[in-house]
């Protein structure tokens, strides 16, 4: 595929020597400066936003995959090219569902790569707020008038700092809501900016106290008791995108462990020619064609038009272990070299790790799943 051929030539060529750039923020995380010289970058090399077309349709799901692993060939890859988290599963969703409005507005910015996003919804698990379980959500929204006024504190809002773009989740008395909103907004406060397992994410994930903030009316995406629908549509092809791109990232942690192992000499050979070490390295090549026939098999089932929501689980839950099995085994076989930073491997390894937990955690996809075998083991006793 021409796109993402491009988009890896790219990602070789000109991201990668970017991963020793000094510009990063107080826990490594790469500044909004860095992000937007890579993208004029991409922007030039015809690459930036390669998921959706200049028709402003997008790829299909199994073209995306293609796409987005090669993005991920290095951490600040997606970022260069704009199909990070939680930009480009924003782009999904309101490409879907906005109104013409929403779209030249909030949209627009976003596929141009000008700005970042934020989604708001994870409440503080101290207050009891929502997480794996979006229905403990505490963040409220009235209306009054032509507005309607959001109040909560969120947590773990995935470059909140320095985003211009906000999706807001609120409960009102019909249900959930959903609003697009511009940042920064005084009502809006960063609370604080913790440090975190993993570093690839501009603006971090911060904790956030939304104030009698005001949006108008028409920034409510469809109908008040919708946000539900709407943050369904955008899950599972957000499960599936995370695992494209730290497909990439492992597979290119897998190719310096490699070059490692048939480099590095000890005990009279080379390390590649020691059965443990080339076992490793054999059980990686086969755990990374697992993961990517799974995401390939997920994606072609939302093609189909499905919501894929427990095909997205199965494979969210197989991907992740996966890759954690081979961001491991990369660092095992590069010994002390592979837990400094003077490779990629050890972030692989942290950003990974992080990866079990977002969109759902393993242990939740497992709940449900299994809450689905037994529906299905009821059904086929009537």
């Amino acid at each position: 595929m021409v796109i993402g051929a491009n988009v890896e030539r790219f990602v070789r060529e000109v991201v990668i020597p970017y991963e020793r750039d000094p510009r990063r923020d107080h826990h490594g995380a790469p500044l909004d400066e860095l992000v937007m010289e890579m993208r004029s970058k991409a922007r030039n090399a015809g690459v930036l936003t390669p998921h959706i077309l200049p028709n402003g349709s997008h790829l299909t799901q199994l073209e995306t995959a293609f796409v987005l692993q090669k993005s991920g060939l290095s951490p600040l890859g997606p970022l260069a090219v704009n199909t990070m988290a939680p930009d480009e599963g924003n782009m999904y969703l309101l490409g879907h569902v906005g109104s013409p409005e929403i779209k030249e507005r909030f949209l627009k910015p976003l596929v141009d790569g000008a700005v970042r996003s934020a989604f708001f919804m994870t409440e503080p698990a101290s207050e009891g707020g929502a997480g794996s379980d979006p229905s403990m959500m505490k963040t409220t929204c009235r209306l009054d008038g032509n507005h309607w006024i959001i109040n909560g504190r969120e947590a773990f809002i995935t470059g909140a700092d320095g985003a211009g773009v906000g999706i807001i989740m609120a409960k009102a008395e019909e249900g959930a809501c959903m609003f697009l909103v511009d940042l920064p907004d005084p009502a809006i406060r960063i609370e604080d900016v913790p440090n975190t397992i993993d570093s690839s994410m501009p603006g971090g994930h911060a904790t956030v106290i939304i104030d009698n903030l005001r949006v108008p009316a028409d920034q409510m995406l469809g109908l008040a008791g919708e946000g539900f629908k709407y943050a369904q549509l955008r899950l599972s092809p957000a499960r599936l995108s995370h695992c494209m791109r730290w497909h990439g990232c492992c597979e290119r942690a897998h190719e310096i462990a490699s070059d490692y192992a048939n480099r590095r000499e000890a005990f009279g050979k080379t390390l590649i020619d020691h059965e443990g070490v080339g076992f490793m390295l054999a059980e990686n090549m086969i755990d990374l064609k697992q993961a990517e026939l799974m995401i390939a098999w997920c994606a072609s089932v939302l093609d189909s038009g499905s919501l894929g929501t427990v095909e997205s689980s199965m494979t969210k839950v197989a991907v992740s272990e996966a890759l954690m099995r081979i961001a491991d085994r990369c660092v095992q076989v590069m010994g002390g070299s592979g837990v400094t930073d003077k490779t990629i491997v050890e972030q692989v390894f942290r950003e990974v790790r992080a990866f079990r937990i977002y969109d759902g955690p393993t242990e939740v996809h497992k709940w449900s799943l299994a809450k689905k075998i037994k529906r299905d083991w009821k059904t086929s006793q009537n």
